[in-house]
């Protein structure tokens, strides 16, 4: 879980500080206060670059904005906390609690329209402590506030609550294709497949990554024409392909990552071997692994 001050513009992740410089601060800021809406690039620029130019504020949003995001850990495809919203500006998608310094929680209840103070807790108050959202959509009447400077907003992360409103990518791991002519090679080229499917399912991405490798439709290669509806019918939103190719000296493997939203490639990397013996085989299926699992947090 995150803790963000809003008077010192301090963040850290549990006990631990995490370093956020000044101006990438009264961004995050300017966003938690309005969680759940969209931010436009006009109001940060006229909320904290009021005296620069446009061309300091296109380059110092984009600057701060990545920096957030690296203090985060989160990623501009696949966001769990700042989302951008195509030529309109960001909106800050993870829950926010409010927490008052003196008290520690958060009253339960609705928050008070911005600007005024929270009512005094009744005296035979039994409910625990509430560590939970506290925005509302804009039909309620108001926005999370940053009141004074005693308040501290919670940024839900754990991993766990991450899992609840934002499932792991769904990797769709299709047979590879052996295209050297030579059928004998076919073997080889599930071998490697087998492998990628493995070293992406290995426990230390279990948490990040769903991986589906052995469905019946995969498993058909005239079904594989439509890759894309066969990820949508397992819930993909990723498909892994590779092809076994050969030139009279190497074998070379393609790894290819694909969105199944529009199938565009997101990349392609080449493996060259002798043989692709056991030991080849998991080198390549390990870095095709670490590849994706980069790409996907």
């Amino acid at each position: 879980m995150f803790t963000f001050t809003t008077s010192t513009g301090e963040l850290r992740r549990g006990d631990v500080p995490v370093r956020l410089q000044a101006q990438p601060a009264k961004v995050l800021s300017a966003l938690v206060s309005r969680a759940g809406e969209i931010v436009t690039r006009e109001t940060l620029q006229r909320e904290i670059w009021s005296n620069g130019t446009h061309v300091d504020f296109e380059r110092g949003l984009n600057f701060c904005i990545a920096q957030v995001r690296t203090a985060l850990g989160d990623s501009a495809d696949s966001p769990r906390y700042i989302e951008t919203v195509p030529r309109q500006g960001y909106r800050f998608i993870a829950p926010v609690s409010r927490m008052d310094e003196q008290d520690g929680v958060a009253p339960r209840g609705e928050l008070p329209p911005r600007g005024e103070e929270l009512p005094p807790k009744s005296g035979n108050d039994t409910d625990p402590p509430l560590v939970a959202s506290v925005f509302r959509r804009k039909h309620s009447g108001w926005r999370p506030a940053i009141l004074g400077t005693t308040t501290v907003l919670l940024i839900a992360a754990t991993i766990g609550w991450a899992r609840m409103r934002h499932e792991p990518p769904t990797v769709i791991v299709v047979p590879f294709y052996n295209e050297t002519g030579k059928p004998e090679l076919d073997l080889l080229a599930r071998s490697i497949g087998d492998a990628a499917v493995a070293s992406l399912a290995a426990p230390s991405r279990i948490d990040s990554l769903s991986v589906i490798g052995n469905a019946a439709a995969l498993r058909n290669p005239f079904a594989r024409q439509d890759v894309q509806q066969i990820a949508r019918d397992l819930g993909g939103q990723w498909v892994l392909i590779g092809q076994l190719k050969a030139d009279g000296q190497n074998l070379r493997v393609i790894a290819h990552l694909i969105r199944v939203t529009d199938m565009k490639h997101v990349w392609a990397l080449p493996f060259d071997d002798p043989a692709f013996a056991l030991d080849a085989q998991a080198r390549t299926a390990a870095a095709i692994a670490a590849a994706v699992h980069t790409h996907l947090q």
